[in-house]
């Protein structure tokens, strides 16, 4: 155990797929545990998500660096056996199945505490455990959608959009990370584990409780500073806020709005909200006369927040990205593709040639894992013959 490790010798039995679950495990793995992925033959359905590389998508490499593929038919009479020897030895359980599926298939909670008291259980599913809409099957863009975040997200076309970012399923992998490290560290004076249940429902509310409370209790947004906000420059768009007073009057010395520094109108962030309409559109006059490299060294050098907005190649690229050292690029298997993967905030680097910076292919690991569990060759082979297991041999 150290800083850099300081989960090593936990050992993690990862179900779950697509993102929010393994996403989690990920963050385990990196912080010293040894992750099991399960999966079917088929694998975990993020590999094929968008474009594929080999094995791999964007969603399966960023959310299973550092795991163990361990592949195995589930419903074959033979595997329980096998599973159930795996996670005896595990410390943490996770799983993302709609609510039941996990106890049809035979790993339910009170089932694999009985011979593993101290297993943390991790369960996320999309609406909650309970209520009417349990077993409503929900990825990302769905919840998107029903917590309201969606009806806000409205582009120039006045239509409510999903943002590409799977901003719920990256929140509820944080929310349930968290869970399992202050249930890790209360097992010090427990000698029984413990069930977690969490949703992307509840990691969607929970993220979202700043404009939650203020939609519900204000209604629709509105601006909490002005003059804020997304405005079209001669060749782009920039954003900027502007909230204290002190803030105003170096936007208006940068604009040349001698008149506005002495108008009551403007002499208060609320006031300034009074009029927000009109100051937008006098800032959208004044922008459009020049390019956004122009108003943004302008702002920055008044000391006005801001920032052009860039294209997702335009960050990785950008000399403050570089300075800290954001993004690594990484190697992975069954793939030619080098693929910028950003460093995970104040953790050590990604770097080619380390376990943790690799999502293993398909049944990477499954031979090597029967091994360690105390199975013969000849055993192991016979079981991938039958179908039970599968292991990706030359990946």
């Amino acid at each position: 155990m150290s800083f850099d490790l300081p989960y090593e010798g936990l050992r993690v039995v990862d179900f779950s797929q697509g993102v929010a679950g393994p996403y989690c495990a990920m963050l385990l793995a990196q912080h010293g545990a040894e992750v099991i992925k399960i999966e079917p033959k088929e694998g975990d359905w993020s590999r094929k998500l968008g474009k594929e590389y080999g094995d791999h998508s964007a969603f399966s490499v960023t959310a299973n660096l550092g795991k163990k593929s361990f592949v195995i038919d589930l419903k074959n009479s033979k595997s329980q056996e096998i599973l159930d020897k795996i996670i005896s030895k595990a410390d943490i359980f996770i799983e993302g199945f709609r609510p039941g599926v996990i106890d049809r298939l035979g790993y339910s909670y009170e089932r694999l505490k009985k011979y593993n008291s101290k297993l943390i259980y991790l369960s996320i599913s999309g609406f909650g455990q309970k209520g009417p809409m349990r077993e409503k099957p929900a990825m990302d863009p769905v919840l998107q959608a029903f917590t309201g975040f969606m009806s806000e997200n409205k582009g120039a076309d006045g239509y409510p959009h999903r943002t590409p970012v799977i901003i719920f399923d990256m929140t509820t992998a944080l929310y349930a990370t968290q869970l399992i490290g202050t249930t890790l560290y209360a097992l010090r004076n427990n000698n029984v584990g413990k069930k977690i249940e969490i949703s992307l429902m509840e990691a969607a509310a929970a993220i979202q409780s700043i404009r939650l409370i203020s939609g519900y209790m204000d209604g629709p947004y509105t601006h909490a500073s002005s003059p804020s906000g997304t405005f079209k420059t001669s060749d782009g768009w920039i954003q900027i806020i502007v909230v204290k007073n002190h803030e105003f009057e170096k936007f208006c010395d940068v604009l040349g709005w001698k008149d506005f520094l002495n108008d009551e109108r403007f002499s208060s962030n609320s006031k300034r909200r009074n009029h927000a309409n009109l100051l937008s559109k006098e800032v959208q006059k004044t922008f459009a006369n020049n390019t956004t490299d122009y108003w943004r060294e302008k702002l920055t050098n008044a000391g006005v927040q801001n920032e052009k907005v860039q294209s997702y190649t335009e960050f990785v690229k950008s000399e403050q990205t570089k300075a800290l050292d954001l993004i690594s690029w990484l190697k992975q298997p069954t793939s030619d593709e080098i693929w910028p993967v950003p460093n995970l905030p104040g953790m050590p680097k990604l770097e080619n040639g380390n376990n943790l910076s690799v999502a293993p292919s398909l049944g990477q690991h499954t031979k090597q894992i029967m091994l360690e569990h105390g199975y013969e060759i000849n055993f192991i082979d016979q079981l991938i013959e039958e179908d039970v297991i599968f292991h990706s041999f030359d990946k």
